[in-house]
C-alpha cells in the first residue's frame, strides 16, 4: 500500500496532514492518525452521521425510548470510545439491534427502567471482558465463540425478531396494522437499494422511511397525538433523561448481548486493520471497554445499548478516509442533534405502518448476517456438531422458547445463546474424551 507524504503532526493536533489535504492518491489511504483539510473533513463526518442514522434512529422508535437521547448517547459514546481507544479504532457506536428483543420482554408495563438497568449491566460486563482481553490478549474469544456460535447467535436474534415487524410483538403495532403503508415503505427500500449508486444505495432504510411517512401524512394516518408534540417541541433543549432501575429478570434477559457486541467490535477491529494494513489485535481490548462504557453511559440516563456500526465502515471503504478526526465530527454532531427535541419530536411521527416495513428488511437483514459469516468464514456443515449447534440455537431463538424459574425469565435469544454455547463446546469436549471423529461421519440431515 502506498504512503503519500504527510505533514508532521502537530502538538497540539493528534492527527498528521495527509499529503496537501485534498487529495489521496491511488492505492493510498487516509489513516486514522492522520486527516484532510477541515472542510473535507467536516464533509466525510457528516456522512458518517447520516450512515448511522438510519439504523440508530429506528432502535429508540421501535423499544419505545426516547429517540434524541438516544441519538445523544451515541455521539456522547462515540467521543468516549474515540479517548478510551487513543484514537487508533475509526468507529461510530450507534444503536445495537440486539439489545430490541431483550429490551422489549425487560420493560415492565411500559417502564423503561428495569430495560436501562439491563443495559448498564451488559455494558458494565463487556467492559470487564475489554479489561481482560486487553490484558490476556484475545485468542481466548475466538476458543470461546468460534464462526459456527457467532453465526447462529446474530442469526437467531434476528428470526426472534420476526414477530415484532408483524405486529408489534403481540401488540398490534408493525405491518399488521397499517399494511398499505408498510408494503410501500419495503418496496421504497428495495427500489433504493437497486435504484441509485454509491452513497445513497446506502441510505436505502432512511428513503423507505420517509417515503413510507410521506404517503402515511398525506392519507391523514399520522398519530395526532405525536404531530401536536412535534408541533409544540422546543427547537433546543435537553434530552429526556431517564434513570435506570435494576430487577434481576432483566439483567438476565440482556446480558447474552455482550456476546453480539464481542462479536461485532472483534469484526470491526479486524476489517479496519485488513483495510489499513495495520495490525489492531492489541487494541481489542480497548475496543470491547470503549463500547462497553458508552453502554454503561447510555443506561444511565435513557439511551440504546451501542455497537460499532457496519454502515460506516463502508463510508470508509467507499472514501479511504480512516481518519478518526471525522468520527470526532460525527460524534458531537449527534450530540448537537440530540440537543433538539424537535429533532425527537419528529421522530416519535414515525407511524407503525413504516417501522413494520421497515424492521421486516432489517430483521431479515440481521437473520442473514448470521448465514453471511458462516459463509465467509467457511464454516463446515458436513460436520454434525456445527450443524446440529447452528440448527439447535437458531429454533430456540426463532420459536422465543422460554424458561421461567420464579420472578426470572429467560426469552429466546438468552437461552439459544446458551443452546449454542453448550452444544459446540459440550459436543467437541465428548467428541474429545470418547476419541470419535464427527467431522468423518455424514450430517444428520434429513432429505428435503
Amino acid at each position: 500500500m502506498t504512503q503519500s507524504p504527510t505533514e508532521p503532526r502537530s502538538r497540539w493536533s493528534p492527527w498528521s496532514l495527509h499529503g496537501d489535504g485534498r487529495s489521496i492518491r491511488p492505492g493510498d489511504v487516509v489513516h486514522p492518525d492522520e486527516r484532510l483539510s477541515w472542510p473535507r473533513t467536516l464533509g466525510v463526518g457528516v456522512q458518517h452521521v447520516v450512515a448511522m442514522f438510519g439504523a440508530t434512529f429506528t432502535v429508540p422508535l421501535i423499544t419505545g425510548f426516547p429517540p434524541a437521547t438516544t441519538l445523544f448517547f451515541s455521539g456522547l459514546g462515540t467521543l468516549l470510545f474515540l479517548l478510551i481507544t487513543g484514537n487508533r479504532l475509526p468507529s461510530y457506536l450507534g444503536s445495537s439491534f440486539a439489545f430490541i428483543a431483550p429490551v422489549l420482554a425487560a420493560k415492565a408495563g411500559g417502564d423503561i427502567g428495569p430495560a436501562l438497568g439491563g443495559i448498564l449491566v451488559a455494558g458494565a460486563a463487556l467492559a470487564v471482558v475489554g479489561l481482560v482481553v486487553q490484558l490476556a490478549g484475545s485468542r481466548w474469544i475466538d476458543a470461546l465463540m468460534p464462526p459456527v456460535v457467532t453465526g447462529a447467535i446474530v442469526a437467531l436474534i434476528g428470526l426472534n425478531l420476526a414477530p415484532v415487524a408483524w405486529d408489534g410483538g403481540g401488540s398490534g403495532t408493525g405491518v399488521k396494522a397499517q399494511p398499505l403503508i408498510a408494503v410501500v415503505t419495503l418496496v421504497a427500500i428495495l427500489l433504493a437499494t437497486v435504484a441509485f449508486r454509491g452513497f445513497l444505495a446506502r441510505l436505502s432504510i432512511l428513503l423507505g422511511v420517509v417515503v413510507g411517512w410521506v404517503l402515511a401524512a398525506a392519507l391523514g394516518d399520522l398519530d395526532p397525538k405525536a404531530v401536536d408534540g412535534l408541533r409544540d417541541a422546543a427547537w433546543v433543549g435537553l434530552p429526556d433523561f431517564h434513570a435506570p432501575s435494576f430487577s434481576l429478570r432483566a439483567v438476565v434477559l440482556v446480558i447474552p448481548v455482550i456476546l453480539v457486541l464481542i462479536a461485532e467490535n472483534a469484526g470491526h477491529v479486524k476489517a479496519v486493520a485488513a483495510m489499513t494494513g495495520r495490525n489492531l489485535d492489541k487494541d481489542m481490548g480497548r475496543a470491547f471497554l470503549g463500547d462497553g462504557l458508552a453502554t454503561v453511559l447510555a443506561g444511565s440516563g435513557g439511551g440504546s445499548g451501542t455497537t460499532t456500526y457496519a454502515e460506516n465502515i463502508g463510508v470508509m471503504a467507499a472514501t479511504r478516509v480512516y481518519s478518526t478526526a471525522a468520527y470526532w465530527v460525527a460524534g458531537v454532531a449527534a450530540v448537537l442533534l440530540g440537543l433538539s427535541p424537535k429533532f425527537g419530536a419528529l421522530i416519535l411521527t414515525v407511524p407503525a405502518g413504516v417501522l413494520g416495513g421497515a424492521t421486516t428488511a432489517l430483521y431479515g437483514l440481521i437473520a442473514i448476517l448470521g448465514a453471511r459469516i458462516w459463509i465467509e468464514n467457511r464454516v463446515d456443515f458436513h460436520d454434525p456438531v456445527n450443524l446440529l449447534t447452528a440448527a439447535v440455537a437458531v429454533i430456540v431463538g426463532a420459536a422465543n422458547y422460554t424458561l421461567t424459574a420464579g420472578d426470572l425469565s429467560f426469552n429466546g435469544i438468552a437461552l439459544g445463546t446458551a443452546a449454542a454455547l453448550v452444544s459446540y463446546h459440550g459436543m467437541r469436549l465428548i467428541a474429545r474424551l470418547r476419541g470419535t471423529t464427527p467431522e468423518t461421519r455424514p450430517a444428520p440431515a434429513p432429505e428435503l
